[in-house]
């Protein structure tokens, strides 16, 4: 495994974590925003912490990783496109967007 592919699981684990964890306040008032449920909003913050310990067990397993990191990137896009539909400005789009494309990263790399 390489140390870059490890570092961006390190990031986007680490990421969502702290996102979904410690300012979850800031989750709750965002699909509030955007208008979805709380179900929804339930939904996605356990996909995203399950995906997030999935990229972590895939620094040992890398056979873990393949997956896991497209869905995130799926979810990433998806979060790309509410902000778009939100017409939020681009500072609001860019941890998404970051977190889009290492997961592309960690995908591609994956892959191989």
């Amino acid at each position: 495994m390489n140390i870059y592919t490890i570092i961006a699981q390190l990031v986007i684990a680490l990421s969502v974590c702290y996102v979904w964890i410690f300012r979850f306040n800031n989750i709750v008032a965002e699909f509030k925003h955007y208008g979805l449920s709380d179900l929804t909003r339930n939904a996605v913050g356990a996909s995203k912490i399950a995906l997030s310990t999935l990229l972590i067990t895939g620094i040992w397993f890398p056979e873990l990783v393949f997956i896991p990191s497209l869905m995130m990137a799926f979810l990433m896009v998806s979060a790309q496109f509410f902000h778009f539909k939100a017409k939020n400005p681009w500072s609001k789009h860019f941890p998404s967007l970051l977190l889009l494309a290492l997961s592309l990263f960690v995908a591609l790399y994956a892959s191989k």
